[in-house]
């Protein structure tokens, strides 16, 4: 399993929010770029970006931002939030971001979904957010009466390869992962899961390893001091 350090931006500043709400947001650090570094010096193997302006808004305002640390870093970066048109996807896959996620498209445009996979294959990655079993799209803010599950099982049947699942209820909480949710996942579908959302100490890792999941993402607990990424990575390598 990998553990993916997460780098959530607004207004170009690393924030976290709680539990997906806009209203409720903290800027963790001071300087984007050298949290970005310092992530990779701390032996990460991928980093995890978020737009949240572009989830909540579809903007495309944080993309340079985002290209500019993909290029300064010799680690594969991945950005989800926001992603709604083709030519979005070819623009960041063709200037350094290696991997996109795709999230609202994915629910409302499977045309478009099905396009971007037959075009880049391993490098689109479905995020599937969810409450109460629900899937969400929009930033969070749009619910629907799709179930996690039979998502899913239509995600893989399109082809996508990598599913990221948040409990958007465990979010930013640092109350532990959706643990029984994801091992439910884990034993329906093939494809790779990287788990997200609540994620507080090593043992929450510990219990992730145990799923034999392809990820974890993490960030509030780096940013709090509750999980050192140095131990969690050395941990995941262990067991790999």
């Amino acid at each position: 399993m990998i553990i993916l350090p997460a780098i959530d931006i607004m207004d170009g500043k690393p924030v976290r929010l709680y539990q997906g709400d806009y209203d409720k947001k903290e800027i963790v650090a001071e300087d984007i770029f050298e949290t970005a570094k310092s992530f990779e010096r701390a032996g990460a193997k991928y980093l995890h970006l978020v737009d949240l302006d572009g989830a909540k808004n579809g903007s495309n305002q944080n993309h340079e931002l985002v290209i500019k640390i993909a290029g300064m870093l010799n680690i594969p970066v991945e950005l989800g939030g926001g992603i709604r048109s083709f030519e979005t996807i070819k623009y960041l896959l063709d200037n350094g971001v290696s991997r996109v996620i795709l999230g609202t498209i994915a629910i409302e445009d499977e045309e478009l979904l099905t396009k971007a996979i037959e075009a880049y294959g391993e490098k689109v990655a479905v995020g599937i957010d969810c409450k109460d079993g629900k899937v969400y799209g929009r930033g969070w803010l749009a619910g629907s009466n799709l179930d996690y599950i039979d998502f899913a099982r239509k995600m893989e049947k399109l082809g996508v390869k990598n599913i990221i699942v948040t409990d958007i209820s465990k979010d930013g909480t640092l109350e532990g992962p959706n643990v029984e949710m994801l091992r439910k996942l884990k034993e329906t579908v093939k494809i790779d899961i990287t788990a997200s959302g609540g994620i507080r100490d090593i043992e929450n890792i510990k219990d992730l390893l145990e799923i034999n999941l392809y990820g974890a993402i993490t960030g509030k607990a780096i940013y709090a001091g509750t999980l050192s990424l140095e131990e969690a990575i050395k941990m995941s390598d262990k067991q790999a």
